[in-house]
């Protein structure tokens, strides 16, 4: 069945939500690929960290790097099981914003990572990576590993509860997160770390692209169309990158294209949970990542909703959005078992 781009199936709020995030999306985007950041920052929500337990969970920010300004948001829920001295997972967790918007503390996102924590019963670390186009690839990619180099060497046990098990640690994201994670996830397979062992990686409708167009995207154009991706991709890559590494087809936005990395003779990638929505424009290229996984031998599983718009589950009145968070639980939880029968 066609999918068409009516959007009178979705509640109200969802459709308020979507015209001002397109309007303001479109008006920050200057014709010289700059991101009109006063803007952005006037219309800005932003969540404050707090100690104190609030919808079952607490929070609280570190600082990785003052010089470059990362840093990260840890969520740690409070019920009672989670405090007890029975160790939990991690996830480390990377926004979307098509890598030029967005942040750990906006107010969508420190929503999310709450539900998260509260529902599966796990740490969250939510990363604040630097953006584009301020900061060109691979800057975002070269935050999220430094994370997990810090989470692994330096005073883990400051900045993180005590009964987090650093062993079974999980990488999610959504759109450029899901992307960022992917890269991390590949990073992290080609290095020795000390106690941090990345089990599991969740990609929420990640944010991939080609210099084709594809059916999806030409059909479709709810929250991603052809100009804005054109624009963000732009404003991701290094001009001389784009020239020397196939422009949209750098393997970095097309990994399952030309220059795809041989994922077949990497070892330690983890198995990949990866989220599909039927009315999502990227569907097509994260359709070819799952593929793309499969033939290169990687353990991938593969969920799909059909009738679910780009990024659906920041939108907590949709039923679909709470589903998904049981069945990421559902993920970490059997990925979780699966190592500690092998540790045992």
């Amino acid at each position: 069945m066609e999918i068409t781009e009516k959007s009178e199936s979705l509640p109200l709020r969802t459709r308020i939500s979507l015209a001002v995030i397109s309007i303001l999306t479109d008006t920050s985007c200057r014709r010289d690929g700059t991101v009109n950041r006063r803007i952005i920052n006037f219309f800005k929500y932003i969540s404050p960290a707090n100690k104190n337990s609030v919808n079952g969970v607490s929070t609280f920010d570190v600082v990785v790097d003052p010089a470059r300004k990362l840093w990260y948001r840890v969520f740690v829920p409070t019920s009672p099981a989670a405090e007890s001295s029975v160790s939990i997972p991690v996830i480390v967790f990377f926004h979307g914003g098509g890598f030029a918007f967005l942040s750990a503390d906006s107010k969508p996102y420190d929503a999310v990572c709450r539900r998260f924590a509260r529902k599966i019963g796990a740490v969250v670390v939510s990363v604040d990576y630097r953006l584009t186009p301020e900061h060109k690839y691979p800057a975002q990619y070269d935050d999220g590993f430094d994370v997990l180099r810090f989470l692994d060497e330096e005073n883990q046990f400051n900045c993180l509860p005590k009964n987090v098990d650093l062993s079974r640690c999980f990488l999610a994201g959504d759109s450029a997160g899901a992307n960022l994670a992917h890269h991390v996830a590949l990073r992290f397979s080609k290095t020795n770390f000390q106690r941090l062992k990345v089990i599991g990686l969740v990609a929420i409708q990640p944010f991939f692209g080609g210099e084709e167009r594809t059916d999806s995207e030409l059909r479709l154009s709810l929250i991603v169309t052809t100009k804005r991706a054109d624009f963000l991709w732009k404003a991701f890559l290094p001009e001389e990158e784009a020239v020397t590494g196939g422009g949209r087809d750098h393997e970095v936005i097309n990994v399952s294209g030309p220059r795809a990395v041989d994922l077949s003779s990497v070892d330690r990638f983890p198995p990949v949970l990866v989220v599909i929505g039927g009315r999502d424009p990227l569907q097509d290229w994260q359709r070819r990542y799952y593929d793309w996984l499969k033939k290169n031998g990687k353990e991938v599983e593969l969920l799909e909703y059909p009738t679910m718009i780009h990024a659906f589950y920041v939108f907590p009145e949709l039923t679909e959005s709470g589903q998904l968070i049981d069945q990421v639980k559902d993920f970490v939880n059997r990925r979780s078992g699966s190592v500690a029968i092998k540790d045992d």
